[in-house]
């Protein structure tokens, strides 16, 4: 372990032992999910804290996933909060659970939303500007390697990125080439900025890929909901020109944690993250192989500026020590 991450861990440690003793019966059991990708597990333990050194919280992490996580809140009425719910994930069952009174939106945890789209990596948009359309990518396929980098088989961004490709008959300017794994696709983009190589495709955010490395997003057109809904219908026999919307990504909650911790509940409508700076906190914890725990702190201890605004007076009082 690097020494900037022993500190870091000295720092969690010293947070807990000092203020441990501060937490009171203001605040009873809270739950909330842990789920099974970084940027939430990141969400959860920043809430954690909070809610446990600020509000004097008792909370449980709950591991979840966004379909069993959903499921939970239909059956069960538990966990208490859901972060980092993407609601293109969820079909129809989270609006009902809304529509019944069942949960309620905290925030928007992400913004401008979750990111999607096709990029290049900023040196060769620096070089060549054309590049930064959809119309001088196609014009000049040789300056991006030749090649769209696609998602893997099974994702959602497959079905779009096919339906795009079609309606620009983008194989007929370069290859198209259908990535394994998410993990090959990062590698790729690693693999090119290591070389100053050339390269074209999908990522989205937040993650530390686009942390790690600085990414240009190429206008493939103005945002247009109707064509965007058609081309996520798989083989669609309309598919058309959009660019990708940012995706809702919500923290949500039970009615019932709102009605019994009227508190806790005004702080998760307060934590949202900029997009960029999560990527960077994402990026942080991958060059450091850092625990979600002490990425959380990470971010704790160097924006501060950030989740301050987030707690309330009370919270902030017993927080001070960490506020600069």
């Amino acid at each position: 372990m690097s020494k900037i991450l022993k500190t870091v861990a000295g720092i969690a440690t010293g947070a807990m032992l000092t203020t441990a003793g501060a937490a009171s019966a203001e605040c009873g059991k809270v739950s909330i999910t842990e789920m099974n990708w970084a940027s939430s597990q990141i969400i959860t333990e920043v809430s954690k804290f909070l809610m446990e050194q600020g509000y004097g919280c008792t909370v449980e992490k709950v591991p979840s996933a966004t379909t069993t996580s959903v499921a939970s809140l239909a059956e069960n009425g538990e966990p208490d909060i859901v972060t980092e719910l993407w609601l293109n994930s969820t079909g129809d069952v989270y609006a009902k659970l809304e529509a019944d009174g069942k949960v309620e939106r905290m925030a928007e945890v992400f913004n401008p939303g979750g990111v999607e789209g096709w990029w290049i990596p900023t040196y060769l948009a620096e070089a060549h500007p054309e590049l930064t359309t959809i119309e001088g990518v196609m014009a000049n396929p040789d300056l991006v390697g030749g090649r769209f980098n696609n998602c893997p088989d099974g994702w959602g961004c497959r079905i779009v990125n096919d339906n795009i490709i079609t309606a620009l008959n983008l194989r007929g300017s370069m290859d198209v080439f259908d990535h394994g794994s998410g993990e090959t696709l990062g590698t790729s983009i690693a693999s090119a900025y290591e070389n100053k190589e050339p390269w074209f495709g999908y990522y989205w955010a937040p993650t530390a890929v686009l942390g790690k490395y600085p990414m240009t997003q190429v206008k493939i057109a103005d945002v247009d909901p109707a064509i965007h809904s058609r081309n996520n219908e798989k083989d669609s026999a309309n598919p058309g020109v959009s660019d990708f919307p940012p995706a809702p990504v919500l923290t949500v909650a039970t009615t019932d944690l709102a009605a019994r911790e009227p508190d806790v509940a005004a702080l998760m409508r307060n934590v949202s993250f900029e997009i960029n700076l999560l990527n960077s906190v994402l990026a942080w914890q991958d060059n450091n192989s850092a625990s979600a725990e002490e990425a959380a702190v990470y971010f704790l201890t160097n924006h501060s500026d950030v989740w301050s605004q987030w707690v309330n007076d009370d919270a902030k009082a017993k927080l001070a020590a960490f506020i600069k």
